[in-house]
């Protein structure tokens, strides 16, 4: 099969030389293979969660290719995300972090996030980060057959923008939350025929006729 054409089809899914299907935006390197081995799989660990909330934070009006590409950087510059160490991140962290030409350096993303990890570590009195997060999944996933079928945002995601908000973490809206469903498995928004729909597990697996 590795002699397949890929069939382009930008708003759908491509056909690649391996014979599975993506969406366009998943087609190639570092993209293809994040579709393909982490986008969209259960994340419930209390670290692994704060890493994801805290690149939607610095994902905000930029691609995220551009964070894939600077992951390294920022685990490096937060010490892989431990909650309790960007907790107690000082002035001379921040003006170290503005310095790292590896990461995003907003200061406003960067206080937010040392924000976060304060919230981060007060809310295991309430069970924890993932958890409360995951609180909010959906009854129903989305069953988009191409992107434009994708919303942006949902009634869930707004409740969890509040909720995250009224416990002191900042850069959490609605769309980003949203975006952040996606990525740690709590709705499932791969097209329908995609190779990875229904690959976390969490949901199950429909067919090209079903109705959303």
């Amino acid at each position: 099969m590795s002699n397949l054409p890929a069939i382009k089809n930008l708003d759908g899914l491509i056909v690649g030389s391996d014979g599975l299907a993506r969406p366009a935006w998943a087609t190639e390197g570092m993209l293809q293979s994040y579709y393909d081995t982490e986008w969209g799989m259960p994340v419930r660990g209390e670290r692994e969660m704060f890493e994801r909330v805290s690149l939607e934070v610095f994902q905000s009006g930029l691609s995220w290719a551009t964070i894939l590409r600077k992951r390294d950087a920022f685990r490096d510059a937060f010490h892989d995300f431990d909650p309790d160490i960007v907790a107690k991140f000082t002035d001379a962290d921040v003006e170290r972090l503005k310095a790292n030409t590896g990461i995003v350096r907003n200061v406003a993303k960067i206080s937010a996030t040392i924000s976060n990890a304060i919230a981060t570590v007060r809310l295991r009195d309430a069970g924890g980060l993932a958890d409360f997060i995951w609180s909010f999944k959906p009854a129903a996933t989305p069953t988009p057959e191409k992107f434009s079928d994708i919303p942006t945002s949902s009634k869930e995601s707004t409740e969890l923008s509040a909720a995250l908000r009224a416990r002191g973490f900042k850069f959490v809206g609605p769309t980003n939350m949203f975006a952040l469903m996606e990525a740690v498995g709590i709705v499932d928004t791969h097209l329908v025929g995609s190779h990875r729909r229904g690959s976390s597990g969490v949901w199950v697996v429909e067919s090209r006729n079903s109705v959303s």
